[in-house]
């Protein structure tokens, strides 16, 4: 429980970030590759909904424009959902500042989990079924907690910067110093960053080969490991938190300053 609640407690650390965003690039990794196999689309891919956007607005195409539309609304919801949530833990100084959005990840996917197949017949005003949604919402709450708990140096949903950052540090490292330069003139690979871009890459792939797997053999029910994964890694601060955030709301005209969250153990 110790080591989940430095996982996602208050205080970062590049370790913390380093292993919590691995554990969550495999999660995204499953679920886009798996949700692929079920709805035919990459609900993290917002590069290729802006471009279905672009494209169906040309060809006058509305039912596609509406399905790129709704996806790009609820990743843009489920991410300002986030900012919400870690905002305000963190006016509040609680623990869980980053647990909080996790959580609710980890509710929305059992949901996904025991009832997506039923939910793939409910249609929507945006022409998309509302596990379209539904991911795509999972997907801006998980980007976003890992981006604003790192300060924007790791991102799990998708790799096109991965792979770039990747690439530049690998040009670094390539190369050739002339030997008359002195050493803080000289070009040098980050190789932390690099062994960083190479596992989110790495466990985004073997999530996505899992998430594959699973859903082919599976099926829908294969997400409520990783549901459950995710809670684990939320529980720990949130009940550090728990007297702060079960207390009842008080009275008008009670003294209405809260109590402080109490210290971790």
């Amino acid at each position: 429980m110790r080591r989940f609640r430095h996982l996602t407690g208050q205080h970062r650390t590049d370790i913390s970030n380093r292993r919590l965003g691995l554990l969550l690039a495999f999660n995204a990794g499953a679920i886009n590759a798996g949700g692929f196999l079920v709805l035919r689309l990459y609900t993290s891919h917002m590069t290729g909904f802006v471009s279905m956007l672009a494209d169906n607005l040309v060809l006058g195409n509305t039912v596609l424009v509406l399905s790129a539309l709704g996806a790009m609304l609820s990743f843009i919801s489920g991410a300002a959902l986030t900012a919400i949530l870690v905002n305000w833990s963190l006016r509040r100084q609680l623990h869980s500042a980053y647990a909080l959005p996790l959580l609710i990840e980890a509710l929305l996917m059992l949901v996904f989990g025991l009832v997506g197949a039923v939910t793939l017949d409910w249609h929507t005003p945006f022409a998309v079924p509302v596990t379209v949604l539904l991911l795509s919402f999972l997907m801006g709450v998980q980007n976003a907690t890992v981006t604003k708990m790192s300060s924007s140096q790791i991102r799990t949903t998708h790799m096109t910067g991965v792979v770039t950052d990747l690439g530049i540090e690998l040009g670094k490292m390539l190369y050739w110093n002339r030997t008359a330069r002195r050493p803080e003139q000289q070009v040098r690979a980050n190789r932390q960053r690099m062994h960083l871009f190479v596992g989110l890459l790495g466990m985004f792939l073997i999530g996505g080969i899992a998430g594959a797997l699973g859903f082919k053999h599976i099926g829908f029910i294969f997400v409520l490991p990783l549901a459950l994964v995710l809670l684990a890694l939320a529980l720990p601060p949130l009940w550090i938190d728990r007297a702060y955030l079960w207390q009842p709301p008080r009275r008008s005209g009670a003294n209405t300053t809260p109590a402080s969250p109490p210290s971790p153990p």
